[in-house]
């Protein structure tokens, strides 16, 4: 079995960037995840633009060039491909965690691949890959989708979109310039005040002038192959349907969490319990880093304020006594 100083759970850039302090410190790592680098990314719909400039993207202190005000998708994935190369990680990608197991002083870690040996363990998951469900009948339907790609598919089709957010007014205006018949379904009375404040009066002009049609203070009940069934203030409706894009957020494995010992607070975000000031969680040598620090509340943590975690862990780990 191989062992390593600490094994870091995720190939986000928040694991990456770990590796590379891991790296800058001299301790031996590996990275693994059960997807591709920065999965997450990679399944972000096609044209996606971050939020960020593209500085506060940077890892590793290599240089992110975007030709645009704000990076791509696109862009992105191509510079955290050569951070990779750059600094030569030692990632093991497409291999995921089966089981951890500890052990008195080291963690035995069983993947899909093989089994290593780790003193500390870093968990940088993410959380794009934990759908909120709607648990109604009709949510498997393949019309349902938790993902959105690209508006191409859904030309000349009666979508619903279910949310209010980002993510759900983002989707509803380009399917809606692409062709698609639009239909959002608001549980809240309004659009939600964090949409990014340049388009918040896109969406809310669209659905004044009946080009989106929006039911506030709704909610889907049920979803067959034609129709969608929902409860309005006005009663019940029955809507033809094509597709349902359900973009009601995601959130952290904290299944997975709970299996390393890590315990929640009892707060409305279930919060994990870490010290910020060494971001180890209540499960000893067991480092949290990334948005997974912020529970339910995934707004919380981003690239660009989490990259300090990666510091952060490698200086916990290396000050103690056994290194």
């Amino acid at each position: 079995m191989e062992k390593y100083d600490l094994v870091i759970i995720g190939a986000g850039p928040i694991g990456m960037a770990c590796g590379i302090e891991a790296k800058k410190a001299g301790l031996s790592y590996l990275i693994l995840d059960k997807g591709c680098l920065v999965n997450s990314i990679y399944n972000y719909p096609k044209g996606m633009t971050f939020f960020s400039t593209s500085e506060k993207l940077e890892i590793g202190e290599v240089p992110f060039i975007s030709h645009l005000a704000k990076p791509n998708r696109f862009e992105a994935l191509e510079y955290y491909r050569r951070v990779a190369s750059t600094w030569e990680l030692k990632i093991n990608l497409y291999e995921k965690v089966d089981d951890i197991i500890r052990h008195d002083n080291f963690f035995e870690i069983i993947s899909s691949k093989g089994i290593y040996w780790a003193k500390n363990l870093v968990v940088a998951t993410g959380f794009y890959d934990y759908p909120y469900l709607l648990n109604i009948e009709g949510e498997n339907l393949p019309k349902v989708k938790h993902y959105y790609d690209e508006p191409h598919p859904y030309f000349g089709q009666k979508i619903v979109v279910i949310g209010a957010a980002n993510s759900a007014v983002d989707v509803a205006l380009e399917t809606f310039r692409k062709g698609a018949e639009v239909t959002m379904v608001i549980r809240e009375k309004e659009i939600r005040e964090s949409v990014k404040y340049w388009v918040k009066p896109d969406i809310e002009n669209r659905i004044a002038a009946g080009e989106i049609k929006a039911y506030f203070n709704s909610e889907i009940v049920r979803i067959t192959p034609e129709t969608v069934e929902m409860h309005t203030p006005e009663g019940d409706i029955s809507l033809e349907n094509n597709f349902v894009l359900a973009m009601t957020g995601y959130k952290p494995d904290f299944t997975f969490m709970e299996s390393l010992g890590v315990k929640f607070q009892e707060d409305e975000f279930h919060t994990p319990v870490y010290n910020t000031e060494t971001n180890e969680s209540n499960s000893p040598n067991v480092y949290l880093a990334g948005v997974v620090c912020g529970g339910l509340k995934t707004n919380k943590w981003f690239i660009e304020n989490s990259r300090e975690h990666a510091t952060i862990i490698v200086k916990a780990i290396s000050s103690r006594k056994d290194y």
